[in-house]
């Protein structure tokens, strides 16, 4: 069985994985993910990347809680560190990962019309005037 800091790290790195999912950093995660796995074989790291997206879809969709992925993630660490203790080193690096909790926001837009556009937000009142004085 394992001791309580190797239980304590692979919790630490699961909720940060949730953390990565959550808040769309699923590219910078999936890195990180295949560092830790590179000890095992083709087979484990697929099935392991495969599960990452998943569960990633599965949060964004909410079609699972943000604990059972906790819970998934801790075990299949646990389940890794039991025959690749070598990768503790990569999994204490991903529970104490910095800036993980800061918000994103993620949107999407759809114009419709003819004429330029110009995205972002907009503070505040902007008026355009062809060929002429903007009138202050």
């Amino acid at each position: 069985m394992f001791d309580e800091v190797a239980t304590a790290v692979a919790t630490g790195a699961a909720g940060n994985i949730v953390a990565y999912m959550l808040n769309g950093r699923i590219d910078a995660l999936r890195g990180q993910v295949a560092r830790i796995f590179r000890h095992g074989t083709e087979q484990e790291r697929s099935a392991v990347l495969h599960t990452l997206k998943v569960d990633a879809v599965a949060l964004a969709e909410q079609r699972a809680s943000k604990t059972d992925v906790n819970e998934r993630w801790t075990s299949l660490l646990l389940s890794y560190l039991s025959t690749h203790p070598e990768a503790r080193g990569d999994i204490e690096t991903l529970a104490s990962a910095p800036g993980i909790n800061e918000t994103m926001n993620i949107g999407s837009q759809h114009n419709h019309g003819s004429g330029p556009f110009i995205g972002g937000d907009n503070y505040g009142k902007m008026t355009f005037k062809a060929g002429g004085n903007s009138g202050g």
